[in-house]
C-alpha cells in the first residue's frame, strides 16, 4: 500500500517537473522575438512605386490631392487603427471560455479495500456576467470603433489641406522662378545697350554699374527661390510616398475660384459635417457606456457549474450521490473601488463634454478667421490683376520709352522695372496665399461645401475587415 502511494507520489512530482520544463524557457534560450529581426528590416521595406506625374506636362492641384489620399501611408495607418477598433467589438460582448477540471486521489488508485473506490471529481462550469454588462461593453467598442472610423476622415480633410498647401509653396516658387528669369533677361537687354551707349560717351559709367548691382541682386535672389522650389518639391514627393529628389513636372496656373457662400452658413456646416467632432461625440457615447458598467459592477456575477464527485464516500453504495448542481457568486463588497470607478468614469465624462465645448469655440474661431483671411487674400488678388499691376506695366513701358529718348536717367528705368518685379512677386505669393486661404476654410468647414474648393473623390478603398455583428454599424475603411 505505501509503495503504491509513494509510486503515485513520484509520477505526480515527474509530471510537474516535465510540465515546468515544457513551459519555462532555458537560461540560455532567448525568447522569440517580434516582428523582423534587424538583419531582414531592408526585407520588409515597400518598394518605391515610379511618380505617377512622370509623364504629365504639369502638375495641377487637384491631380496631386487625389493621388497623396491614394499613394499617402497616413490613411492606410488610420483605416488599420478603425478596422483593430472595430474588431474590439465581438471581443467585448463575448463570454468567457467555460472552464473544466479534473481531480483524482492517488491514494485510491489500486486499494487493498474492495469497498473503497477510485477517488476523482469531474466539473464543468460557464461564467455569466451580469445582464446589461455585455451591452454596455458592446457599446463602448461600437463607439470607439465609429470614433476611429471617423478619424479616418478626419486624417483625410488634413491630407487635402496639406497637399494644397504644398502645391502653393510649388506654384510660388516657379513663378517666382519665372518673373525671376524675366527680370534678369530684360537686365540683361538694358545692360546690352548701356554698354553701347558708355563707350560713345552719352550715359556716365555709374548708370552702367548700377544695372550690373540690379543684376547681382535678382542672381542672389535666384538662389533662394531654387531653395523653396527644392523644399517644396521635396515636401510634396513625402506627401506622395516618394524620395524627396523625385523629379515633379512644373506647378499648373491655380483655378479661379467660385464666390463663398455666407460665413453663417458655413459655421452652421462645420458645427454638423466637421469628423473630429463627430469623432468627440462618439467618445463621449464611449465614456458613457464605460460609466453604466461601472455602476453595473455593484452587481455580482454567476458561475453555474455541473459537478460528479467521487470523493464524498468514495463508495459503491454512494455512487447516486456523486452527480451535483451549483452555482458560484462573487460578492461585490469592495466599495471603495467601485466607487472610485464610478468617479473615474464620471471624470471622463465630464472631460470629454468639456473637451467638445472648446473643440465647438475653437471651430467657430477657425471658420471665422479662415473666412474673413480668403476673403482678404482674394480681394488682393483682384486688386493686382485689375490695378496693381495694369498701372505698373504701364509705367515700365513709359519708362522704357522716356529713357530711349534721353528724358530719364537709368536710376528711373531700373526703379521702373525693379518695382514690377516686387509687384508681379507680391501678385504671386497674394495668389498663393488665396488659393492655401481656401484649403485651410475647406479643412475648417469639413469638407467640400459650394463655393469652397471641392474635395476629389477619394480613392478606392482597400479591402473592409470582415463585417462586425449587427449591434455594430460597419466601419468603412476608406469613408
Amino acid at each position: 500500500m505505501n509503495t503504491i502511494k509513494q509510486s503515485c507520489a513520484r509520477f505526480g512530482l515527474v509530471l510537474l517537473g516535465a510540465s515546468a520544463v515544457a513551459w519555462s524557457v532555458s537560461p540560455g534560450q532567448e525568447p522569440a522575438q517580434c516582428g523582423p529581426s534587424p538583419t531582414s528590416w531592408n526585407a520588409v521595406q515597400p518598394a518605391v512605386a515610379p511618380s505617377p506625374f512622370a509623364a504629365a506636362p504639369e502638375l495641377s492641384p487637384e491631380a496631386l490631392v487625389t493621388e497623396v489620399l491614394a499613394r499617402n501611408p497616413t490613411l492606410t495607418e488610420m483605416t488599420a487603427a478603425a478596422q483593430a477598433a472595430a474588431a474590439r467589438y465581438p471581443q467585448a460582448i463575448s463570454l468567457e471560455d467555460p472552464m473544466f477540471g479534473a481531480t483524482f486521489g492517488p491514494g485510491t488508485i489500486a486499494t487493498v479495500d474492495r469497498v473503497v473506490e477510485f477517488a476523482s471529481r469531474l466539473e464543468i462550469s460557464h461564467k455569466y456576467p451580469w445582464p446589461g454588462k455585455r451591452r454596455l461593453r458592446g457599446e463602448n467598442a461600437a463607439a470607439d470603433a465609429r470614433a476611429a472610423d471617423l478619424d479616418v476622415d478626419d486624417a483625410r480633410l488634413q491630407l487635402i489641406e496639406n497637399a494644397r498647401d504644398a502645391f502653393a509653396d510649388y506654384y510660388l516658387a516657379g513663378r517666382g522662378l519665372a518673373v525671376n528669369q524675366e527680370a534678369l533677361d530684360i537686365l540683361r537687354s538694358i545692360q546690352s545697350n548701356q554698354e553701347t551707349l558708355f563707350k560713345t560717351g552719352k550715359i556716365p559709367e555709374p548708370d552702367l554699374l548700377q544695372t550690373g548691382v540690379q543684376i547681382g541682386r535678382e542672381r542672389q535672389r535666384r538662389l533662394t527661390l531654387e531653395r523653396m522650389l527644392d523644399v517644396a518639391r521635396a515636401r510634396i514627393n513625402a506627401l506622395l510616398d516618394l524620395p524627396p529628389d523625385s523629379p515633379l513636372p512644373p506647378p499648373a496656373p491655380i483655378p479661379s475660384a467660385a464666390a463663398l457662400p455666407d460665413e453663417q452658413a458655413l459655421r452652421a456646416a462645420a458645427l454638423t459635417q466637421r469628423p473630429d467632432l463627430k469623432a468627440l461625440a462618439e467618445r463621449i457615447a464611449a465614456e458613457q457606456a464605460a460609466l453604466g458598467l461601472a455602476h453595473k459592477e455593484y452587481y455580482p456575477d454567476f458561475e453555474p457549474f455541473f459537478m460528479y464527485d467521487r470523493f464524498m464516500g468514495n463508495v459503491s453504495d454512494n455512487r447516486d450521490l456523486a452527480a451535483m448542481l451549483g452555482v458560484r457568486v462573487n460578492l461585490p463588497i469592495r466599495l471603495a473601488r467601485r466607487d472610485a470607478a464610478v468617479q473615474e468614469a464620471e471624470a471622463r465624462v465630464n472631460q470629454r463634454v468639456a473637451e467638445l465645448r472648446r473643440l465647438t469655440d475653437d471651430v467657430n474661431l477657425a471658420v471665422d478667421q479662415a473666412y474673413k483671411e480668403t476673403v482678404e487674400s482674394e480681394k488682393m488678388v483682384r486688386l493686382y490683376e485689375e490695378s496693381i499691376l495694369p498701372d505698373v506695366e504701364l509705367n515700365v513701358k513709359s519708362s522704357q520709352t522716356s529713357y530711349t529718348t534721353g528724358k530719364i536717367p537709368a536710376v528711373t528705368l531700373l526703379d521702373a522695372e525693379r518695382n514690377l518685379i516686387d509687384l508681379r512677386d507680391s501678385y504671386y505669393q497674394a495668389t498663393a496665399d488665396a488659393f492655401r486661404r481656401r484649403a485651410a476654410l475647406e479643412r475648417a468647414v469639413g469638407g467640400s461645401r459650394d463655393g469652397v474648393t471641392p474635395s476629389p473623390a477619394p480613392p478606392s478603398a482597400p479591402p473592409a475587415p470582415p463585417s462586425p455583428p449587427a449591434h455594430l454599424p460597419p466601419v468603412s475603411p476608406g469613408s
